[in-house]
């Protein structure tokens, strides 16, 4: 059975996941972390991603991005990967796959869930028990939203910049939806849409989606599939031949 096609749309945040082959590490040395972020400011430039959020975890890697175009996210990963691998090879004189076939990615409304995937996002290390407070894990964006760092990676998105009108009050409120835990059924809500290639949104969103792609972009439902409006015409003009 050919694979389910990507959801792919420009302008549309992505929220993106690859994970090391068999949950292998990526990243071994302080070196690596700071090749891969290299690599994805350059080539995020390259192919039109504008990087909200990221975190590089040991064996797998998130990232928040808005794409210009509909190819630009699915391009960037594409090189960033080849590069990456290439460069793990060299150093460390091994050959063969680093990732675990191709990555895993949402569409994200922006309206509700674009911060929740920063928060999930950069909270990953917390929940992995690795810190305490994203702030106290090295390789994530919180330095950048939560704390003001210059980096030339990140590009706000516009309801990170709705949270406040001065730079010092919008990081302040952004720290603040940092007190509070994720609600688990928003984190499996984040899981479900990433893992499955489906859109994270409310029912409206995710018809608009639809209706652009003409497709199906939720879980399906047991039984026959439902069909897209251009299914069902094209059925009714089969069937008067």
């Amino acid at each position: 059975m050919p694979r389910r096609a990507r959801l792919s749309v420009a302008g549309i945040p992505w929220h993106i996941i690859q994970r090391g082959n068999n949950r292998s590490v990526c990243f071994h040395a302080e070196e690596d972390y700071r090749r891969y972020l290299d690599d994805l400011t350059e080539q995020s430039k390259r192919f039109g991603c504008a990087i909200h959020a990221y975190v590089l975890m040991t064996n797998h890697v998130h990232l928040l991005l808005t794409p210009e175009q509909a190819d630009s996210a699915a391009r960037l990963m594409k090189h960033l990967g080849q590069r990456y691998v290439q460069y793990v090879n060299r150093t460390y004189r091994r050959s063969g796959t680093l990732w675990e076939g191709r990555f895993r990615s949402c569409l994200t409304q922006s309206e509700d869930y674009v911060l929740a995937c920063y928060r999930y996002i950069e909270l990953n290390p917390v929940r992995a028990g690795m810190v305490r407070h994203p702030r106290d894990y090295r390789w994530s964006s919180f330095h950048v939203n939560g704390d003001g760092r210059r980096d030339a990676l990140i590009t706000p998105h516009e309801q990170y910049l709705r949270l406040a009108r001065s730079e010092d009050s919008r990081r302040e409120a952004y720290r603040a939806l940092f007190k509070a835990h994720m609600e688990p059924e928003l984190l499996s809500d984040i899981r479900d849409a990433t893992n499955g290639n489906t859109v994270l949104g409310n029912a409206r969103f995710a018809e608009e989606i639809a209706r652009m792609l003409q497709r199906r972009v939720t879980r399906g439902q047991p039984g026959r599939p439902v069909k897209t409006d251009r299914e069902r015409r094209s059925s009714f003009v089969g069937s008067k031949k």
